[in-house]
């Protein structure tokens, strides 16, 4: 049983001697951390690696600049309709180049100056950060193995614990770094891939799939499921598969790695079927596992699911008064905003400010492959399955102007809306820069805005924001 609402907040009266132990600095943690001195607590925040946690050093900022680097070199490769030149030549999809040493150190000092950047605003916020590994001793007392061995214990009125996740790897497949690979350990790599292997089609397998492909690499991508991104969109699936197809990748469908080993000068995947698969690097993008052993969480009564994430409920409080959880460690929904809204939600709850549980029916994701997927709000699947009534428009980015001198051709904006209303209740954009594209839809979904509202406002011609505004249009019921 978990508390009631009342019962785990702390009186507004009281917050100036609230004290708040934080343990990991990620999103959730990090964010959580600046809330909580915001509303008059003292914080203490516990980190092992530095603040920004996985997300900053070795997830979103890392993967995300070098897929900005793989969309450099697939434009200019692919610029020669748009009349570029390279030194007289057109331009094809290995005319262009990376130096991955380079842009991998690149990616590795951009991380570093990101986390350094969220220590300077926390120490200015007034939170006190101790680099080392925390652990649950009960409900307020948290103990601390420091990073220089010294050992610390603390007490805290409230606990968050926000300790993120890690690459999931097979029994069969053990990383080392060089060859056999998560998607944590590439940025050490200093040469090109010649022939990459990739395990797993979800959103980190696609995404580093499609990023490696661009820069160069002969990129096989090993699904077992009968299609890359089952998770998504079926259409935006489709045109990304479309797309890794024409680009050159090898997307073998239902074919389940069993184990991976390295040769002499590579590795071999063995498949389910018996086969094999030859490669100079693989990557395993297998799911991944929540960083919540060894702390303490059973000793402490903190409920867990199956899969040893913390159960927490919409204001992020666990079974036990005091002790709230956010981010990846919860296995609520693996994205850097939620983790972030996670632990913003807890300190407004546990000291006492006014909070809006979380809603998760709002929340816009992208994967990052080349072209970009977002989503907001309901999903198509949901409309099959008769959840949603709801009508749906799709409109392909290649009759969009901007598309057209860009050279984009792949991609599509789809808009749900619900029928009774004529509400706009969900989307998907495909096509470059979608991760931005998608806010408009996003804040539809949040405000309850009709179709005709997201129609009448005014967009930029050409842009490629226009296709929303169009797509809108069509939905427009004339009965209104």
């Amino acid at each position: 049983m978990r508390p009631s609402p009342a019962s785990a907040a702390v009186s507004r009266h009281d917050v100036a001697m609230t004290s708040v132990v934080i343990v990991g600095g990620g999103p959730g943690g990090y964010e959580a951390a600046l809330v909580a001195a915001q509303l008059g607590a003292s914080v203490i925040l516990v980190d092992r690696d530095g603040p920004g946690g996985a997300a900053v050093l070795t997830d979103c900022v890392p993967s995300k600049t070098l897929v900005a680097a793989a969309e450099v070199v697939a434009e200019a490769g692919e610029s020669g309709e748009l009349g570029v030149r390279i030194h007289g030549h057109l331009p094809g999809p290995r005319s262009v180049s990376i130096d991955l040493g380079v842009a991998n150190e690149r990616i590795k000092e951009l991380a570093a100056a990101q986390s350094d950047d969220i220590i300077a605003g926390l120490e200015n916020a007034g939170v006190q950060i101790i680099r080392g590994t925390g652990r649950l001793l009960g409900a307020s007392e948290v103990a601390v193995i420091t990073n220089d061995a010294r050992e610390l214990e603390l007490n805290a009125d409230v606990v968050l614990l926000a300790t993120g996740s890690r690459p999931r790897v097979m029994a069969a497949a053990v990383p080392d770094g060089e060859r056999i690979l998560t998607w944590q350990q590439v940025y050490d790599l200093t040469s090109l891939p010649e022939r990459l292997i990739v395990v797993g089609s979800g959103v980190t397998g696609a995404e580093f799939a499609s990023a490696y492909n661009s820069l160069g690499s002969d990129v096989v991508l090993v699904s077992s499921r009968d299609r890359v991104l089952p998770g998504e969109d079926a259409d935006a699936a489709a045109v990304i598969e479309e797309v890794f197809e024409r680009r050159g990748m090898k997307v073998m469908g239902r074919s389940r790695a069993e184990a991976v080993v390295r040769t002499s000068d590579g590795v071999r995947v063995t498949l389910a079927d018996g086969s094999h698969l030859e490669g100079t690097h693989c990557l395993l993008a297998v799911g991944s596992l929540p960083n919540t052993e060894d702390l303490g969480l059973a000793a402490a009564g903190v409920s867990m699911g199956e899969r040893g994430h913390v159960l927490v409920d919409r204001v992020s409080r666990s079974s036990v008064r005091g002790i709230y959880a956010a981010g990846d460690c919860t296995g609520v929904l693996a994205l850097a905003s939620v983790a972030a809204m996670q632990g913003r939600i807890a300190m407004w709850h546990a000291l006492g400010s006014a909070v809006t549980p979380l809603s998760l029916g709002t929340v816009s994701s992208t994967v990052f492959t080349d072209p970009e997927i977002s989503t907001v709000g309901c999903s198509q699947r949901a409309v099959d399955a008769g959840e949603v009534d709801a009508r749906v428009v799709k409109l392909p980015l290649a009759t969009n102007a901007r598309a057209k001198m860009q050279g984009s051709h792949d991609g599509f904006v789809k808009l749900f809306a619900r029928r009774a209303t004529n509400t706009i209740v969900g989307g998907v954009v495909v096509g470059p820069r979608a991760s931005e594209l998608i806010y408009p839809i996003a804040l539809a979904v949040e405000h309850g805005l009709s179709a005709d509202d997201l129609a009448q406002a005014f967009t930029v011609y050409p842009s490629l924001s226009g296709s929303i505004a169009e797509a809108a249009r069509l939905l427009h019921d004339p009965l209104d």
